[in-house]
């Protein structure tokens, strides 16, 4: 239990990354395209027509940034593995220039007393796997044991900690409903398989991992919001409880309880006859987690009212209303509400089997300039991550079984569809000369894992 703001011995404090993201070097050393690269470079895709060839250039800067994570006096990163780095094609034998780098990397970091965090897929679907169908297609699932297998088989007795995957209802609805991120499909159907799927991967790839390091620990990153109805009536009653259903349960309850939620399952069934779900199925997702990470931005308010449009993310749930409401909001237009995070802790610690929990990615995109001084002063940022660490502290004080907290981002990168317009991290990048600069949100982070307080 926390006391008088401490946070207890052994919290882990780190920052995370993807490596679409961050690496650029998407043709060095036999990599091949992912489904990012190929969505990024079709016209209209991506805010101001950005790609992540180049991003970050962490491929080869890697050194220069573990010694920031140095500075910053994180204990642990959380990092993911290029899919088609290291395995080019989704299939067949490793890469092993792709898996080299991340050798080099992994051992910097253990040099500099920082714990390496494993993610197997943050959404680098490879190409050749997506043109053969993707995760609407079951052989994706085993597609990606076969790649866990061959990552933990090279890397594990280096890594001590494996995220399977990152936030499956992205790569499921937003890139084959709503068709906003990579592979920019549009079929609903598709998605609910996809997203069946995705945990069916999760489950073969954990046991893979068990196999190849016994003893590992194993876990998934979810991006959980809390869900709240903008009214009393049984409507946006109704309306909260089918997004929290295609939100935070289809994922929750599969992985923690085994079944999928009976209403879930109604709600979808006007978009598929689920006939993808086969015995046996469930119990390989169900495998014991030792951790779920919980990626959490923001909340979502609900009204009963008329459809999104034709691409909308939520299949079964077209006639929901997203409200707005009143107070601050970052520069993606997420409402700030720290008080969300405590909810969302305290809720999958008391209606879920008990697991140990960790806020996997949490931060805040805003429009930072560097000042005539060359610092970058970012005091929103600054405010945002002191009152979701102090949400944290209240979970802990109220039980929950919290034992780390991961700053969304290390770096301003690749921010997806919306390119380079949004930056996210504790340490600046000017993109034109790759130059970072620690912004003051880092520096502050820095005294809290410091002093282990706020």
């Amino acid at each position: 239990m926390s006391v008088n703001g401490h946070f207890p011995p052994g919290f882990r404090f780190g920052a995370a990354t993807a490596a679409y993201q961050i690496e650029g070097a998407v043709r060095a050393d036999g990599r091949t395209p992912s489904i990012w690269d190929t969505f990024s470079h079709q016209p209209g895709r991506i805010a101001g027509g950005d790609t992540g060839d180049v991003a970050c250039e962490h491929y080869d800067r890697y050194r220069d940034d573990v010694a920031l994570m140095a500075r910053l006096g994180l204990t642990a990163y959380r990092f993911s593995i290029g899919w088609p780095r290291v395995q080019p094609g989704g299939r067949g034998p490793a890469n092993p220039k792709g898996l080299d780098f991340y050798r080099r990397l992994i051992d910097e970091l253990l040099g500099a007393g920082i714990e390496p965090w494993a993610t197997l897929y943050h959404w680098d679907l490879p190409q050749e796997l997506e043109d053969a169908g993707g995760w609407p297609v079951r052989d994706t699932a085993d597609r990606f044991a076969d790649y866990a297998a061959l990552v933990v088989d090279a890397l594990g007795d280096r890594v001590p900690v494996w995220t399977t995957l990152n936030e499956p209802w992205c790569s499921a609805f937003l890139g084959y409903a709503s068709g906003e991120h990579a592979p920019g499909r549009r079929d609903p159907a598709a998605a609910v398989r996809a997203a069946h799927h995705l945990l069916l991967g999760h489950g073969k790839a954990a046991a893979a991992i068990r196999a190849a390091q016994p003893g590992a620990t194993v876990g998934v990153a979810l991006n959980l919001y809390a869900v709240s109805a903008a009214s009393g009536t049984a409507a946006d009653a109704d309306a909260a409880r089918r997004i929290d259903g295609l939100a935070n349960r289809i994922f929750l309850d599969p992985l923690l309880r085994g079944r999928y939620p009976d209403d879930v399952l109604a709600d979808l069934a006007r978009v598929t006859d689920l006939g993808h779900v086969r015995d046996g199925d469930l119990a390989t997702v169900a495998a014991p987690l030792s951790l779920l990470g919980i990626n959490y931005y923001s909340r979502y308010v609900v009204a009963a009212g008329p459809a999104a449009g034709p691409a909308t993310c939520w299949p079964g749930s077209d006639n929901v209303r997203f409200v707005t409401v009143d107070g601050p909001v970052t520069a993606m237009d997420w409402a700030v509400d720290p008080h969300g995070l405590t909810e969302t802790l305290c809720r999958v610690a008391r209606e879920y089997p008990p697991v140990p929990l960790y806020v996997t990615e949490n931060g805040a995109a805003y429009h930072d300039v560097v000042g005539p001084d060359g610092a970058v002063d970012d005091p929103d940022r600054v405010a945002y991550f002191d009152r979701h660490l102090r949400a944290c502290l209240d979970a802990i004080a109220a039980g929950v079984p919290l034992r780390g907290y991961f700053a969304w981002s290390l770096l301003d990168n690749f921010e997806w569809s919306w390119g380079y317009g949004r930056r996210f991290g504790l340490v600046y990048v000017d993109y034109p000369t790759q130059r970072r600069i620690i912004k003051r949100s880092g520096h502050r982070y820095r005294a809290v894992i410091e002093h282990r307080r706020l």
